[in-house]
């Protein structure tokens, strides 16, 4: 049998994700690739970070992510 899909255990991915794109070291490269690479870092960073502080269910075979996107106040 299959293992059963845990929606948690998917948001504990991402946070780890998150964290080792922080850890990520920057390769020796210079100007232009040096830039793009923060900036993937930078997005990846973000994108994983979001799911991480998202809440997931399944609801019918459905997986649901709830993100607020709002500004804290």
């Amino acid at each position: 049998m299959p293992e059963e899909f845990d929606p948690k255990q998917m948001i504990e991915r991402f946070a780890e994700r998150a964290a080792s794109v922080k850890r990520r070291q920057i390769p020796p490269v210079e100007g232009e690739a040096r830039r793009e690479f923060i900036r993937q870092a930078e997005v990846d960073f973000r994108d994983f970070a979001m799911l991480a502080d998202a809440t997931a269910e399944l609801v019918d075979g459905v997986l649901v992510l709830r993100v607020d996107l709002r500004p804290s106040s």
